[in-house]
């Protein structure tokens, strides 16, 4: 049995409910509804039937205010809260870090690296290069850490794999999706990385604006995509590819099966000891994030993207 720690709370953020509900098998909809999440025990609810997942259960949890640990504890029973972060050290066999606040991230997960405890961290792993940098940095002395947007196993995005040869040889691809561009800018940069095999992003420019972000993206191989993020737009995440024999239209919905396939592949990992999911990979897309942001801030400039071993 994999005993997995989760920690931390972000506003708006449901995901130490929602996820731990996911692996529980349990959740308290009147709970939930109560703190503000009712469309996570709609959706809950109406997946009930694949709650739950063998070999792993969320057996503590810490978040920043004990009243938000306990209302966690006794909506998705989990039986022991933590006094303090690092009690979870030798009481765990992983720790989730549920905050998408990618400011807190270096702080809270600092103590679980350095004692070896393997870790996933939600989306976006870090909002500046230097705390990418740590990450990068501890990564490449073996330690064991996870991080992505749940977007990477979105079903949708995944069948249509399937069909690529239809398409013909992809033209252009382009994402749309609402809300701000750090948070949520990252769920489409990870599908579309995702569709097109994790390929490796060389120019970046932003020629939006804030809150209307359009961000055009340019990869070795010379493909090119855009990506849209406006916050005044009704909400919807898509993902259109264009080939030279057919195109498709990919609109992302479940993300109760998302959720469900990053904990797996996340538990998987921790059996196996090491991430299923190739750091470098988190990498790529979070320094495409932040080359938008700041070409953003530069006015409109293309910044050119190089690893960190460059």
């Amino acid at each position: 049995m994999v005993r997995i720690g989760i920690i931390g709370m972000s506003a708006g953020n449901a995901h130490p409910y929602s996820w731990s509900a996911i692996v529980n098998g349990f959740f308290d909809a009147e709970e939930i509804n109560r703190v503000g999440f009712p469309g996570v025990s709609a959706y809950l609810t109406a997946n009930r039937d694949l709650l739950g997942i063998p070999g792993a259960r969320v057996t503590h949890v810490w978040a920043q205010d004990r009243t938000i640990s306990e209302s966690i504890a006794k909506a998705v029973r989990v039986e022991h809260v933590a006094d303090e972060l690092t009690d979870l050290i030798g009481q765990v066999d992983a720790v989730i870090l549920a905050r998408d606040d990618p400011e807190h991230h270096v702080a809270m997960a600092r103590p679980f690296i350095e004692a070896g405890v393997p870790l996933f961290i939600d989306k976006p792993l870090a909002s500046n290069l230097d705390d990418l940098g740590y990450f990068a940095e501890q990564a490449a002395r073996g330690k064991f850490i996870m991080s992505c947007s749940s977007m990477r196993y979105a079903t949708e995005l995944r069948a249509v794999k399937n069909e690529f040869g239809a398409l013909g040889k992809l033209q252009l691809a382009t994402a749309v999706g609402k809300k701000d561009w750090i948070k949520y800018g990252v769920h489409m940069l990870e599908g579309l990385f995702m569709l097109l095999d994790d390929p490796t992003p060389v120019a970046v420019r932003h020629v939006g604006r804030e809150g209307g972000d359009v961000v055009h993206l340019e990869f070795a191989d010379g493909f090119q995509a855009t990506v849209h993020l406006f916050m005044d737009i009704a909400l919807t995440f898509q993902i259109s590819l264009f080939g030279k024999e057919g195109w498709r239209l990919i609109e992302v919905k479940n993300w109760f099966g998302m959720f469900r396939d990053n904990l797996i592949e996340f538990i998987r990992s921790v059996e196996k000891n090491k991430p299923r999911l190739g750091f470098d990979k988190t990498e790529a897309i979070i320094r495409t994030l932040l080359a938008a942001q700041e070409s953003l801030s530069e006015g409109g400039k293309t910044v050119s993207l190089k690893s960190s071993h460059d």
